[in-house]
């Protein structure tokens, strides 16, 4: 069938090829050697909050209606998360299998286009490779930004990642604060040990070692110190707790989404980058709420992804990276019948 002929199938979508599990949160001392690791659970407490929100102009232009305001109790209870008295380290324990790539969606509807579709993955692989993708989500892995909002409150971070590959093990430890956010040139004291991880995430995504990662951050937050699990979106707006923390058998825990999206925080290749984001088909960025990645320009996924495979018109190799990644990170890409 020539490209021409060639349409979207229907029914397109590719199962994830980063396959990570949840964090789960513990806790030590770091200043005890004899100190054990010990699970970080979840408190409930209820608190007598201030009026804070934004007020009406006819309640904030005249003092007794704003007084009156302040005086109502703005009562709520929370779920919290904290280290004990006793330790000042939270530890966070997740695994990733790394698992094959090879274009090959998990359903597509229309054999004619899923050839065209493995053969231009294919072509991507013999030509640039995963080695520029498995490199940004192993420094992603190693610099701790799956941490979130609990790495800016560390004063120092190890992780430490290991596996086993056909009977030899690795492991590696790394200064996480000492490896930057903003880029991936890697010119850091971990470089070395960096790119060895990176070509352990290669040989898992081109199939050449079964591999499953075990990766683990030692935080120094402080004695008591509060900690961040992953919140849970309430949907029940009858229920009288107000956020509720994500717990796992009654243990603090992160939401494998959460940590899978700080992995794919790859993208430096959108127009006019500053940061990286994470792999998305539109750019998305809900907590600033921009979509970097505009259909209008012609750089989100769609565009370039349908070009690339239904007029053999491939993007410039960083956009290459820019789809492969969104391939590999999964989803449901078939074209819709709705105009």
């Amino acid at each position: 069938m020539s490209k021409s002929a060639l349409k979207t199938a229907s029914v397109l979508a590719f199962e994830r090829n980063l396959d990570i599990s949840d964090g789960f949160f513990a806790q030590t001392d770091s200043q005890n050697a004899d100190a054990k690791v010990i699970p970080v659970k979840i408190n409930e407490k209820s608190v007598r909050g201030t009026i804070s929100n934004r007020q009406k102009n006819a309640i904030t232009n005249d003092p007794a209606k704003l007084d009156a305001e302040i005086q109502k109790a703005n009562l709520q209870t929370v779920d919290s998360a904290t280290l004990d008295e006793t330790n000042n380290t939270l530890v966070v324990t997740w695994s990733c299998k790394i698992l094959p790539f090879t274009g090959k969606p998990s359903v597509c509807n229309d054999q004619n286009y899923q050839k065209a579709l493995v053969d231009t993955v294919q072509g991507y692989l013999g030509t640039q490779g995963v080695s520029e993708l498995a490199l940004r989500y192993a420094t992603n892995i190693a610099n701790a930004r799956w941490l979130w909002r609990n790495r800016v409150g560390a004063e120092r971070i190890a992780v430490d990642v290991s596996c086993e590959v056909n009977d030899t093990k690795h492991s590696f430890s790394f200064d996480a604060k000492s490896i930057s956010l903003r880029g991936f040139d890697n010119d850091n004291k971990h470089t070395d040990d960096v790119n060895q991880l990176a070509s352990l995430v290669e040989q898992g995504l081109n199939n050449d070692a079964f591999i499953i990662l075990y990766v683990k951050a030692s935080a120094i937050m402080g004695y008591g110190q509060e900690v961040y699990p992953s919140q849970e979106l309430v949907l029940d707006t009858g229920k009288t707790k107000s956020k509720e923390l994500y717990q796992i058998n009654g243990k603090a825990g992160m939401h494998s989404q959460k940590i899978s999206n700080a992995i794919r925080t790859i993208d430096t290749w959108y127009p006019d980058a500053k940061f990286p984001i994470a792999i998305e088909p539109y750019g998305a960025v809900t907590t600033l709420g921009t979509a970097f990645r505009q259909p209008k320009v012609k750089m989100d996924f769609y565009t370039l992804f349908d070009k690339w495979v239904l007029e053999d018109d491939a993007p410039d190799i960083e956009q290459q990276h820019y789809v492969m990644g969104v391939l590999i990170r999964g989803g449901v890409f078939g074209a819709s019948g709705k105009e």
